[in-house]
């Protein structure tokens, strides 16, 4: 099946758009999804600049490229995120830093204009995270009640559903990537997510499959769940290394040390079942992009991203169209 095989531009955000659109052609790519950070896509221009969106596609044109989504993850975190970590500060203009509620202001702001730039630049797609009030609750301990997890999904519903009345103006879905830290982050916390939120149709998910196989799951259901809710798909792979030492939680070992207990790794060589997950897109019907979202802490990332291309492509394939014994049929001869 012809579907798109794009790269997720988040992970190289530290290499300017100009010299990093080569590139990606380079590595046999048929396009980019472009993150809002660095300079690959400035919502703030899109929105104000009457010229900067016809001049990125001018430049994606240029190097053979296409883009189908837009991702502004840091920006979603901090909508519903408790936003009184000092980490997050860097996801937000300086003047924000140490200001919860300013960081929260300019997120929901942010957001909204994402969806008015997205639209300006002609995808109808925004991946992105949403920030969870409740996610340091996820090990009941100390104890949350059922009203303190239900109040957390109120919360996100209050927070998102202005945001995607702008979303629904502009005819551009948002595609929650489902993940650790979200209000999101399984398929029993997605379908909560979607009642909390009205099974409004601007809300859907980004398909990730490796934030999924490390907690047990099998990825490739939560695309039989939510058939027509998969707006967006990353490509990427976990390995799992539990050696009896190791856990899933990680031990507050970093990425890249042989002390933990899953690694992202270049896609294919984790243990993601992509031979199930084409075949559910293919069930589903699904025929966006498959993006990949390049991380393996053990491997040169402009080789793995390469070979992550080519193994993307080498999967994909198109659903029968016949019965495969359909030339023994009688009525056939």
């Amino acid at each position: 099946m012809a579907r798109p095989v794009t790269l997720c531009s988040g992970q190289w955000a530290d290499i300017p758009i100009k010299e990093l659109l080569p590139m990606v052609k380079e590595m046999g790519y048929d396009g980019i999804e472009l993150a809002c950070w660095g300079d690959h896509f400035e919502v703030d221009r899109a929105v104000s600049e009457d010229d900067y969106c016809d001049n990125l596609r001018a430049l994606l044109k240029e190097n053979g490229l296409e883009c189908y989504s837009v991702s502004n993850h840091l920006a979603g975190q901090l909508v519903c995120d408790l936003n009184d970590d000092a980490r997050s500060d860097a996801f937000a203009p300086e003047d924000c830093a140490g200001d919860p509620e300013k960081k929260r202001s300019w997120a929901i702001e942010a957001m909204k204009n994402t969806a008015r730039a997205a639209q300006k630049f002609g995808v109808d797609v925004v991946n992105g995270f949403t920030g969870s009030s409740i996610w340091h609750m996820v090990y009941s301990f100390p104890p949350a009640s059922q009203e303190m997890i239900d109040n957390g999904f109120k919360d996100f519903a209050d927070k998102w559903n202005p945001i995607m009345d702008v979303f629904d103006e502009c005819g551009v879905k948002f595609a929650l990537e489902v993940h650790p830290t979200e209000i999101a982050f399984d398929i029993h916390s997605a379908r909560l997510a979607l009642d909390a939120i009205g099974n409004r149709e601007a809300f859907g998910f980004n398909f990730d499959p490796s934030h999924l196989i490390w907690q047990g799951m099998e990825p490739h259901l939560m695309l039989n769940e939510f058939p027509n809710r998969i707006y967006h798909v990353h490509m990427k792979d976990t390995a799992l290394t539990l050696d009896g030492k190791t856990g899933l939680l990680g031990g507050h070992v970093e990425f890249g040390d042989a002390r933990r207990g899953w690694e992202f790794r270049s896609v294919g060589r984790g243990d993601v079942n992509f031979e199930e997950v084409i075949r559910s897109l293919n069930r589903i019907q699904y025929d966006g992009p498959l993006s990949v979202e390049w991380e393996d802490m053990g491997m040169d990332r402009v080789h793995g991203a390469t070979e992550s291309c080519e193994y993307t492509k080498s999967i994909d394939f198109k659903t029968s169209d016949v019965v495969f014994d359909a030339a023994f049929d009688k009525d056939n001869q």
